[in-house]
């Protein structure tokens, strides 16, 4: 054992009487005894201020997998070392409180002085009103892994590298940004920083980046049509770097471009085709440096009728001519209605290039089928010069394929997207955007822009009755907390009054953005932790009351999203292409699954029946209109769910226990609910936490386990994904765009992934997003229910989960005793 001098043992006693004094009861004398040892082991006599607090930071990360309680400790040994960064002084008790509120004035004018901030938040606020109504409190909310990602990334600093933001002063810098152009701009502000700071709603992360500074790009998502000429590519890429540079995600539409083959009339040579300027589209994106804070994310569409498609399909494979991928950029097939029933009956599919087919792109639903099919017959009569037919089926599994080697194209369907439009008097849905939950028109003029934030719904979870849910919860034998909706309906009108305001202030990369952002006014509206509440109103999601609650919970967002949207019309007035929109047809989201009903001609197996006053609702659209023309779309929050602590959008959680990778580095997560609950039952030791380790946290196979908690912790991978997609189906009838879904796949079996998405396609979803499977060299035990899945995850080896350069992998826990799964949020958190 090193030896300590006096000086550093004795910060650390006191570092840790600090940090521990809150969990006592969670944390017994030998363990403190046993973290104390530990700390000295890895510290040597002499170890400076940061030394010291690496090193018990080191020490407590390492037990988290043994005692939850740790991440929150060590998130207040964070915050105390933080806080004396941007204080200056070691303080405790009300110097603290004082110095915390003294240096968020200090601060704020300290950023405007830089050029940081917008000179704004000092003339239209009174800062020492909102200074007094900080919480420094609600920074206990953060854990660990949240602390860690908001220092690495999200508060302030100056060009040196200063940080200038505590945690409190972050929430109010960001609610006083989107409240400066209120009436009452301290009032609003204190009502944004409260659902902020109490992560009831969290904005995305572009926002959070950006409010209330000098250039405040706040909008999340930017969705381009790239015209058939040269000039006009090269400026779609210009755009493409402009908007990426102020963080946004791309969502490309490329289908106009010419296939390969085809006549260039004004120099008389056939065109390359989509693929070389797919890879240029792909080197754009690896260049950028979004806000200096990540890389820049884009995702390219071409529909699935497009002469270039089956070369489009093979952009992200590891083999081949590396001048025909793209590693560095997404891809996402843009699917009509059309393919896949001629995938089901077995018949032809005919590619063409766009040039041939000018009005193809265009059409939606029948009247896409019947222009299809004349330009079929042209084809046959020789009046098309390019085009091939191939077997649908044949190019539906080489699609499925390639998904399962590379976790792309991602699979979106095109029909159902514009039938679910409100815009559709504007023209047509081209594509989605790089996470595949916005579907806003574009056209070589826009360039779609979308606002996004989430609900948490765990933030919304109230001890008491259960009786507002469905018989499988009163059958427990106490349902130990609700869904307070009276407090969720508060955070929803706050929220849509918070997305609004990003339209107008936000900062415009492009005219093209600014344009169509004015005019039509999008937001997106989602919600995160749906899991975690799940879990802690004691309903498994594997269950039919899972369904109920995805519906009817996403029917009360719906509800009074669209209500306050309505209602901020009558006040500031209705978006200005809302004449001749759905909403003044009185055609509301969950109208537009009998729409595409009757389109197919076949059931959409959901439950659309309206449990609340829609009415009413209707009666205020028709007053006043709307003040948005789109109102909700749940996006990944991978990023921003780590702020919050909870389940990720509306994801089931990854597992019980494994090692989350982002930018700011590896963290183990471990569910807290399974373990207070096998805590309840004398059941949580170091022998059952090395079970559930060897099992990479599954307690699918743990006899001593009951049945009702193997239900309720059940993983991503232990869900049917069927059953996924159903309880997302269900949430997008209320869903004006889309929902962004990621697929768990536990099988290896290509039959079962054609079932899985043919059923998202039959289940009438709009989009689907990455494809997660398991790496084939696991070790395989059964966990599902349904047998024909046969195997899951068991201590894995494989580098390499979906082909995604390790969305999932595995790698050493922090003692590093045993592997863990570890799963990887996305390179892009524009929407998240």
């Amino acid at each position: 054992m090193s030896q300590q001098t006096a000086s550093s043992t004795d910060r650390i006693v006191s570092i840790l009487d600090r940090a521990i004094a809150a969990d006592a009861p969670a944390v017994s004398s030998e363990e403190r005894a046993d973290l104390r040892r530990a700390i000295d082991e890895n510290l040597y006599a002499g170890a400076d201020r940061a030394e010291v607090y690496e090193g018990i930071l080191q020490a407590l990360t390492a037990r988290i997998e043994r005692n939850p309680e740790y991440k929150r400790i060590a998130a207040r040994v964070f915050r105390q070392r933080y806080y004396h960064e941007v204080i200056g002084e070691d303080l405790t008790g009300d110097d603290l409180d004082r110095a915390y509120r003294e240096t968020f004035v200090e601060n704020l004018r300290r950023g405007v002085e830089v050029g940081l901030l917008d000179d704004r938040l000092l003339e239209r606020f009174d800062l020492g009103a909102l200074a007094d109504y900080l919480v420094p409190g609600r920074d206990e909310h953060f854990e660990y892994l949240a602390m860690e990602t908001l220092y690495q990334r999200y508060f302030l600093r100056t060009n040196d590298g200063e940080h200038l933001e505590l945690p409190q002063a972050f929430w109010m810098r960001v609610a006083m940004g989107l409240a400066i152009e209120e009436d009452d701009p301290d009032a609003r502000a204190k009502e944004f920083y409260d659902v902020l700071s109490k992560l009831e709603f969290t904005p995305s992360t572009p926002t959070l980046f950006h409010s209330g500074t000098a250039h405040p790009q706040l909008s999340s998502c930017y969705l381009t049509t790239v015209p058939d000429d040269l000039e006009g590519i090269f400026e779609a890429y210009k755009h493409h770097a402009k908007l990426s540079k102020w963080s946004g995600g791309l969502g490309n539409d490329w289908t106009p471009l010419r296939a390969e083959g085809a006549m260039i009339e004004s120099t008389g040579v056939e065109s390359t085709g989509v693929v070389p300027f797919l890879r240029i589209s792909n080197d754009v994106t690896a260049a950028i440096n979004r806000s200096g804070k990540r890389r820049g994310a884009a995702c390219g569409y071409l529909a699935a009728w497009h002469l270039d498609f089956p070369a489009f399909l093979d952009l992200k494979r590891n083999t081949g001519d590396e001048r025909r991928r793209t590693p560095d950029m997404n891809t996402a097939a843009w699917i009509p209605d059309l393919f896949m029933e001629r995938v089901q009956a077995g018949e032809s599919w005919t590619l063409f290039s766009p040039d041939e087919v000018p009005d193809l792109h265009e059409a939606t639903g029948s009247d896409f089928a019947e222009t299809y099919r004349e330009y079929e017959q042209a084809a046959e009569n020789g009046k098309i010069e390019n085009f091939e037919r191939v077997e649908a089926d044949e190019l539906w599994r080489q699609l499925l394929t390639r998904l399962f080697e590379t976790g792309h194209p991602w699979v979106t369907f095109k029909d159902p997207c514009n039938i679910g439009s409100p815009q559709d008097h504007e023209g047509t849905v081209r594509s989605s955007n790089l996470c595949t939950e916005i579907t806003l028109n574009t056209s070589e003029d826009e360039h779609a822009v979308c606002n996004l934030g989430s609900v948490n719904f765990s933030t919304h979870v109230r001890d008491g009755d259960s009786a507002e849910g469905s018989s499988a919860e009163t059958e427990r034998a106490s349902a130990p907390a609700r869904l307070d909706r009276d407090h969720l309906e508060s955070t929803v009108e706050t929220a849509m009054r918070m997305l609004d305001n990003v339209v107008d202030l936000c900062f415009y990369p492009t005219e093209e953005a600014e344009d169509s952002n004015m005019r039509h006014r999008p937001v997106g509206l989602g919600t995160m932790g749906f899991h975690e509440a799940l879990m802690e109103i004691g309903v498994p999601m594997a269950s039919e009351a899972a369904v109920e609650k995805a519906n009817r919970w996403q029917e009360f967002v719906a509800y009074h999203a669209i209500r306050t949207s309505a209602e901020l019309a009558g006040e500031r007035g209705p978006y200005p292409s809302f004449e001749g929109s759905k909403w003044d047809r009185g055609i509301l989201p969950q109208d537009t699954v009998d729409l595409l009903e009757a389109e197919r001609g076949q059931e959409i197996p959901t439950d659309r029946e309206e449990t609340l006053d829609w009415d009413g609702v209707r009666e205020t659209i028709a007053e006043h209109g709307m003040r948005n023309s789109n109102t909700m779309a749940i996006a990944p929050t991978a990023t921003v769910s780590t702020i919050n602590g909870t389940t990720a959008s509306i994801e089931p959680q990854y597992s019980n226990l494994y090692v989350k990778s982002n930018m700011s580095g590896d963290f183990t997560i471990v569910n807290d609910h399974l373990v207070a609950d096998l805590r309840d039952r004398d059941l949580w030791d170091a022998e059952m936490l090395d079970r559930i380790k060897y099992h990479d946290g599954s307690i699918q196979e743990i006899g001593e386990i009951p049945d009702d908690l193997q239900e309720l912790y059940r993983g991503a991978f232990e869900i049917d994904p069927r059953h996924q997609l159903r309880l997302t189906a269900h949430r997008q009838t209320w869903i004006d765009q889309s929902v962004s879904h990621n697929v768990f796949f536990p099988s290896t079996d290509g039959t079962l992934l054609d079932d899985i998405y043919t059923t998202a396609w039959e289940l009438g979803l709009k989009t689907t997003y990455y494809l997660r499977t398991l790496g084939a060299s696991q070790i395989e035990k059964s966990t599902l229910d349904l047998s024909e899945y046969g195997k899951t995850q068991h201590r894995g080896d494989s580098g390499s989960v979906d082909g995604t350069e390790s969305d999932e992998r595995t790698t050493a826990t922090s003692d590093g005793d045993t592997d863990l799964a570890s799963v990887e949020d996305p390179t892009c958190d524009a929407c998240q």
